[in-house]
């Protein structure tokens, strides 16, 4: 189906600048409601050919939602987009592609047992005599392709032995493939190491001076300075303002996207790390299929002391968190709390020996949606004095708990008795938090504590964690997001395919050694 061209103009965008026939992409005016909620409230925005142009906001600033727009899966209810000048409607994504847009979401969208062909044709496959898939055109054409933009991939590759950065690069191919000159990348560098995001860059930037137009997403501050042409800002849904990533700072972004100053780097003084709490030897743990996820790994986490885990997502960090709050049993080795073995110890009992969890999937392990914010809070709890007398439960005494810990961690919510499902994933891990850390603990495991969290959440939770460590916790800090574990860590291990590879203190670690280190590579001289 073909968007269809209107030139209807409101009286309310009679103000506005007429669409600029050089603009590769323009919104004017778009608003969008949902039930209780204008995600976005009359946003503008300007894409010109050869920039990029980044989006920057919190959790709930309508980024998405504005994207959804301009890729055809929302409709605005008010507001027009053109494209290079000319007014378009979008009635799904395949309007946004026949007039040049492509989207790659930060999850991605390719089916790994496929090849890179199978996987950038699908949906518009290369066919001969109009009957017979033609993979040898696709692929000749992916491989001109490749070469043309500098993505450097074999066509005939699977996607489940390509690294992330390649995966990536063949998102990217499956617009360009479908004819794209304006690119919306979604988060793009979530799960690459530093030296992939260097070559994303330089990707970018090689795509930019080629005439592409590029909207680029990202919740990294740093990035955005260093590779965006211009920058936008949404808060609450409306325009916070513009900068200029040559005089702009990131405490400059930080405040526009929150509101009110920002805290970026991690205060905290030297740890002083006690005795020896989490001590793991030689533990091996094996993933669904049955295959060894983290093999003969050693661990020691000390009172006083956040030890971080770097690595690339699928190296084992999931089944090694799952192992250590008895969520897995491990297939070899042991796991001691305080000289205690607890290698097949039931997460029940963790729990009651001070083993607090932020799980990295806060939806599946973290909350049950469908209950209310209240009962969340005290998941672990629920059966102890003062919130149960017997068998019977004191619903007074789990209300007036969960409203002094929605107080005390910030949680942003219209009551506790709401369904956890309504609040933002920031609040919702702020929940979860709050639940682990209402207790007396000795270990605090925290996995992705902060995945796909804005600018102000991080502060407060990096806070917290500190804090905890400052008491005599001992922290087990797992992070994909490098600077995450660089900025909370008094330890690095470096951990590939299930063995920690390195581990050093944090005041020895640099980006690119953690980088190469995360990859297979040898930081030796």
């Amino acid at each position: 189906m073909r968007s269809s061209v209107q030139g209807s103009v409101g009286s309310e965008l009679s103000l506005r600048p007429a669409p600029d026939p050089l603009a590769a992409l323009q919104a004017r005016g778009i608003t969008k409601r949902f039930p209780g909620i204008v995600a976005n409230d009359h946003i503008d925005l300007d894409l010109m050919p050869g920039e990029i142009h980044a989006l920057l906001g919190e959790n709930g600033a309508g980024k998405s939602t504005l994207m959804n727009m301009l890729y055809g899966l929302y409709r605005p209810d008010e507001g027009q987009i053109y494209v290079r000048g000319k007014e378009v409607r979008f009635s799904g994504p395949n309007d946004a592609i026949a007039v040049g847009i492509g989207m790659v979401h930060q999850h991605f969208m390719l089916i790994p047992p496929l090849t890179v062909t199978e996987n950038v044709m699908l949906g518009d496959e290369t066919v001969m005599a109009g009957v017979v898939i033609d993979r040898h055109a696709a692929a000749k054409r992916i491989a001109g392709l490749s070469k043309s933009y500098g993505l450097e991939i074999d066509p005939d590759a699977k996607i489940e032995d390509l690294p992330v950065g390649a995966q990536q690069r063949v998102e990217i191919l499956k617009a360009f493939y479908r004819n794209a000159d304006i690119l919306i990348l979604d988060e793009p560098t979530a799960v690459l190491t530093p030296q992939e995001s260097r070559e994303l860059f330089a990707i970018m930037r090689s795509l930019a001076e080629g005439g592409k137009a590029i909207v680029f997403i990202t919740h990294k501050l740093k990035e955005v300075l260093a590779i965006a042409d211009r920058i936008t800002v949404l808060r609450h849904g409306k325009m916070a303002g513009t900068a200029d990533p040559k005089t702009a700072t990131e405490t400059d972004l930080a405040s526009l996207m929150v509101g009110r100053t920002v805290l970026l780097n991690v205060e905290k003084k030297p740890s002083q790390p006690g005795k020896v709490v989490l001590d793991v030897q030689q533990l091996g743990v094996k993933d669904n299929r049955g295959h060894m996820a983290v093999d003969g790994l050693d661990l020691q986490v000390r009172e006083g002391e956040i030890f971080g885990i770097a690595g690339i997502g699928g190296n084992g960090q999931t089944e090694l968190v799952e192992a250590l709050t008895g969520l897995r049993k491990p297939a070899q080795g042991t796991i001691k709390l305080d000289e205690h073995n607890i290698t097949h110890t039931s997460t029940r009992a963790l729990i009651d020996m001070g083993v607090a969890h932020v799980p990295e999937d806060r939806h599946k392990y973290g909350l049950v949606l469908t209950y209310s914010i209240a009962d969340n809070m005290c998941l672990n709890t629920y059966d102890e004095s003062p919130f149960a007398k017997g068998v019977l439960r004191n619903d007074n005494a789990i209300l007036d708990f969960a409203r002094k810990l929605v107080k005390r961690f910030d949680v942003r919510t219209t009551g506790v008795e709401a369904q956890a499902r309504n609040l933002s994933g920031g609040n919702q891990q702020k929940t979860i938090l709050a639940r682990e850390l209402s207790r007396q603990i000795r270990l605090l495991i925290a996995s992705q504590p902060t995945r796909g969290l804005d600018v102000g959440s991080i502060e407060f939770i990096h806070k917290q964690i500190v804090a905890q460590r400052d008491e005599g916790v001992a922290v087990l800090l797992v992070s994909a997001e490098l600077d995450e574990v660089m900025a909370l860590s008094d330890t690095i291990g470096v951990i590939y395919k299930g063995k920690l590879v390195a581990t050093m203190p944090r005041a020895e670690a640099t980006r690119e050694k953690l980088g190469l280190l995360m990859t297979g590579g040898s930081t030796a001289a």
